[in-house]
């Protein structure tokens, strides 16, 4: 039997599962992007998560954050409209 969530049935392995790990390995320092300040952060003065992407590996990744995330939103947008059966 299918599990289920909220009581809609969820096929099992169906969906593609983000591959990157969302727990702390105890690698090193991590960076962030503060959507608040527009700048860099560390651990060691990182704002509120609800200002925040990341963590990232280097302060290059943190500092490309906005730029990545209007990349994926155009893919997503272009898949949606593909799926919707719209040219774009």
């Amino acid at each position: 039997m299918p599990s289920a969530t909220c009581g809609v049935p969820v096929a099992a392995g169906r969906f593609a599962m983000h591959s990157d790990l969302m727990s702390d390995s105890g690698r090193g320092g991590h960076y962030y992007w503060c959507t608040r300040h527009h700048r860099v952060e560390t651990d060691a003065d990182v704002c509120a998560a609800r200002h925040v992407l990341g963590p990232y590996a280097s302060a290059a990744d943190a500092e490309n954050a906005l730029q990545r995330v209007q990349e994926r939103n155009e893919a997503w947008e272009a898949e949606d409209a593909r799926w919707a059966g719209e040219d774009r």
